[in-house]
């Protein structure tokens, strides 16, 4: 094995050894949807609306390919009144790489390319 291939196993290994314990359970609550408002992901894992949980959710749902946007649709009610609220959505494009987000996934089901 080549030494890039042994560092790329390495990588991985303490990749899996060192992930979120909220990664499936958040994985578990976005399944099938397509936006979802970042206060409504806390409640589902049961975690505090707090800024460290918001970014440590927000590193969470970059590494699920998710995008963050800002609605007034994920208001319960929607649309009514000036409130504006942040959560994620599913890209309708696929996404450009980048040094932190990977493109591994991008033949995922619902990406239109």
């Amino acid at each position: 094995m080549s030494l890039l291939g042994k560092l790329a196993e390495a990588r991985a290994e303490l990749d899996a050894r060192y992930e979120d314990p909220w990664h499936s359970r958040v994985e578990v609550a976005v399944r099938d949807k397509d936006a979802i408002s970042t206060a409504a992901i806390l409640d589902l894992v049961h975690a505090p609306a707090t800024t460290g949980t918001a970014r440590r959710l927000a590193a969470i749902m970059r590494r699920l390919n998710f995008i963050p946007i800002k609605s007034r649709r994920l208001m319960p009610g929607g649309r009514a009144g000036n409130t504006v609220t942040r959560g994620w959505a599913r890209p309708v494009r696929t996404m450009r790489s980048s040094p932190t987000i990977s493109n591994a996934n991008s033949s995922q089901q619902g990406i239109i390319p």
